[in-house]
């Protein structure tokens, strides 16, 4: 079967726009239109009427697109937490379940997320894709849920969109015989695992017909645009890629812009914050977390918020380790701030954690952030001044200095800055290249599949 993109109608929902509200707003678009140039009123009412009418339509058919997460002990975090950020940002209605008995699971490397609600209460429901994260020993957790694989199965034989990612290919569909006779791609030490009646193809991600498969952790970014272009279109795709400022090869090595370099010391293994707190972005939380895990350092998560569990800024449910208070009892080599514009204004609030940075910056200690964090956390309290930096790019104009900010990673002594979710592997893995050196960093990129 030839490999080949199916690009989705948009539905039409049951509902429509409010008839009143659409005739006040032509009525109005008219008066304007004959006031500004009569000769041209009929063609302009004409294109205003589509324009509406499109656009009230192409909203509520985003929202009529359901996705099905199952996420399990051992999931892979960046593969499920990223997938899920990226389909809401398109406008999916996008139902995270447990597969154990408990909302809450504890992911790889010591993530803890909770789920919308158990598989348990998926049975029945139809959805629009079922896409699975990775992650051992979440992969066969995955499989070995029998109403998970009941609910894949049905859904593949209606003709739905199906599709999963790293070890979950191999491990769950291809065990249920989901992917025979198709192309497919899984995690690269997974590959022999696939039965003969799979066409292996070791591309970053695969679309055959209705399912969509890749590689790994670092793929997933690329995996997650293509099921919104299955699901929406390409201009779907191309408009929430944009924003998220992602790389323009997938692939090929990263690099930073280190300037007035100094040397990244820790006593041992280095000890890392990463606060989240209420509208703290997903992906550039996990992507923190995750991959300094991987390198072995010491990482501990603060919630800024009265409770452990935060809403982070797409929905997703993470639980932090310690609330910053019992965090403020210890020393850190390291300080990082993820992104998203209601977690950097709660971290710019926090009259604790801002006082925590500026102790570590007046000490010549480490400290970084990534996205809105830098020009809303950082900057307004100075802790940004004399410093070479980068953010997110429609926050520039809130740097002081805006001389490096081009740059999608820029280390300036002591300090390292990012610009958003699609610059956020990049960031992370720098920050192991300056603690662990450029070898460890390759390391961790070729095993996650990023280079």
């Amino acid at each position: 079967m030839a490999t080949r993109h199916v690009l989705l109608p948009l539905s039409h929902s049951h509902s429509h726009p409010q008839p009143s509200s659409l005739v006040k707003a032509l009525s109005r678009l008219q008066f304007l239109s004959r006031t500004l140039n009569p000769s041209q009123t009929q063609t302009q009412t004409f294109k205003t009427r589509t324009r509406l009418v499109t656009s009230a339509t192409a909203s509520m058919a985003s929202a009529s697109k359901k996705v099905l997460v199952p996420i399990a002990d051992g999931t892979e975090p960046i593969e499920a937490v990223v997938t899920i950020d990226v389909l809401r940002r398109a406008g999916a209605d996008v139902t995270v379940a447990s597969v154990g008995k408990e909302k809450q699971v504890e992911a790889s490397w010591g993530v803890k997320l909770v789920a919308d609600a158990l598989i348990t209460d998926c049975a029945g429901s139809s959805f629009d894709l079922i896409s699975l994260p990775g992650g051992i020993p979440g992969a066969p957790n995955l499989r070995d849920c029998l109403e998970l694989q009941n609910l894949v199965k049905n859904h593949a034989s209606n003709g739905g969109l199906y599709a999963a990612i790293c070890a979950a290919p191999a491990v769950a569909l291809a065990s249920w015989g989901l992917l025979n006779g198709l192309k497919a791609t899984c995690y690269p030490s997974f590959m022999d695992k696939f039965p003969p009646e799979v066409n292996k193809v070791e591309d970053r991600v695969v679309v055959d017909g209705k399912v969509v498969t890749s590689r790994g952790p670092g793929t997933t970014m690329e995996y997650a645009v293509t099921l919104v272009e299955q699901l929406y279109g390409k201009q779907k795709a191309e408009e929430v890629a944009g924003p998220m400022v992602m790389r323009q090869q997938h692939g090929v090595e990263f690099s930073m812009k280190d300037l007035n370099s100094v040397e990244w010391k820790s006593n041992g293994i280095p000890r890392v914050l990463v606060p989240i707190a209420n509208g703290t972005e997903e992906m550039e939380a996990l992507f923190i977390i995750d991959i300094l895990r991987r390198a072995k350092a010491n990482v501990i998560v603060a919630s800024v918020e009265s409770t452990l569990e935060i809403v982070a800024s797409r929905k997703v449910k993470i639980v932090a380790d310690v609330l910053l208070d019992e965090a403020l009892k210890l020393d850190f080599d390291f300080i990082v701030l993820p992104g998203g514009l209601g977690g950097a204004e709660a971290y710019a609030n926090s009259e604790k954690l801002m006082s925590l940075l500026k102790k570590q910056a007046q000490s010549n200690k480490l400290y970084g952030a990534i996205c809105a964090s830098p020009a809303i956390a950082l900057e307004p309290h100075g802790l940004l001044k004399g410093k070479k930096a980068t953010c997110y790019p429609a926050m520039i104009e809130k740097l002081s200095d805006k001389s490096e900010s081009n740059n999608r990673v820029v280390v300036d002594g002591n300090l390292i800055t990012s610009q958003g979710p699609g610059t956020s592997m990049e960031f992370a893995l720098s920050i192991v290249e300056k603690f662990f050196g450029r070898e460890k960093a390759l390391e961790l990129a070729k095993t996650m599949v990023f280079v």
